[in-house]
């Protein structure tokens, strides 16, 4: 599955749907961004199961506020309607399956009763 790049509206009804999606905020002039870029897509395509989305934060400011994104690329998770994971930096690309073995393997009702 490819990359899908996402606005305001998209991500409020995207983020609000079960199953997990993984967001690249990103910008153009990141060089970071543009290494991570390909590696995202790479696994995106090894997962059709999963939303992997992009946000341009140049694009789309208010969005990047809202999660409070101060450096790119930052990589979000979201399952199920819930933030499970966020943190700024390109990562390589056996951290990133890392990453999604370990949101695949969450107790959604324990994450919901720790944030109550």
């Amino acid at each position: 599955m490819a990359t899908k790049n996402l606005t305001k509206t998209e991500f409020d009804q995207l983020s609000e749907t079960s199953g997990i999606t993984l967001v690249d905020f990103w910008a153009d002039w990141c060089g970071p961004c543009h290494r991570f870029a390909p590696v995202f897509e790479r696994v995106s395509e090894k997962h059709p199961d999963i939303t992997f989305a992009k946000v341009d934060t140049d694009a789309e400011q208010e969005l990047a506020m809202q999660f409070d994104i101060f450096s790119i690329p930052t990589l979000m998770a979201i399952r199920d309607g819930v933030v499970v994971y966020q943190q700024p930096g390109a990562i390589p690309e056996p951290a990133l399956e890392n990453l999604i073995t370990q949101v695949r393997e969450l107790n959604m009702e324990e994450v919901r009763a720790s944030a109550a």
